[in-house]
């Protein structure tokens, strides 16, 4: 087993339970768009699902529209620390993993909310980098944010891994020839993998790359 030196968490669905506030915004810009709001947990489920066309699916057109970018920018911007929890176990968790790897984040939210999700929920101390979608041109399942960290911390991809609640997550991985672990606590239904069911266990199986 190689040696890691740097985890790589997704947040939304991974750390953070942000499931309400993304869900909400969706609904927010559909009602202004002169669309019926769509159940929360499908929602979800097609936000993690790369094969699916998002800005069709939610708001019908092929691409995000400028008027849709700034209803969501602006309702999220306001509400994106309101009724966001962590996952149980995620403080600790990060406490211990801390002080064996370098951690950082890659999320396909902007950069700009991610800080402050994580500052409000006093977790961006554990951090020495986090990259957003605004951080670069394509978002997973894409690889770029993974190796715009690797290229930033000039560690290997063999010594990284990505701990992420999605498909695209370990698609982007798969693309960055980087190891991956699902958890099977957030956004996604993982039942016929091997994803990890609690953070606990989450932390035991990283620290076996020590």
């Amino acid at each position: 087993m190689v040696k890691k030196q740097l985890i790589i968490f997704d947040m939304d669905g991974t750390l953070i339970d942000s499931g309400d506030v993304i869900t909400n915004t969706i609904n927010f810009v559909r009602t202004n768009i002169g669309l019926e709001k769509l159940d929360k947990t499908e929602m979800l489920l097609t936000l993690n699902n790369p094969d699916v066309n998002a800005s069709e699916f939610f708001y019908g057109t092929s691409a995000f529209t400028d008027e849709q970018t700034v209803l969501f920018t602006e309702y999220y911007d306001k509400n994106c620390i309101n009724d966001i929890i962590l996952y149980d176990g995620i403080k600790p968790m990060l406490e211990s993993l801390s002080e064996h790897f370098t951690l950082t984040v890659a999320t396909n939210a902007s950069v700009d909310f991610a800080n402050k999700m994580c500052e409000h929920l006093d977790i961006d101390k554990y951090f020495d980098m986090v990259v957003g979608a605004s951080c670069v041109e394509n978002p997973k399942p894409h690889p770029d944010m993974l190796l715009k960290i690797l290229n930033h911390l000039n560690i290997s991809k063999d010594k990284a891994i990505l701990i992420g609640d999605s498909l695209k997550d370990k698609k982007a991985a798969n693309s960055a020839q980087m190891d991956s672990i699902l958890v099977n606590w957030g956004f996604s239904n993982h039942c016929d993998s091997i994803a990890v069911s609690n953070s606990q266990e989450l932390t035991k199986r990283i620290l076996k790359f020590a």
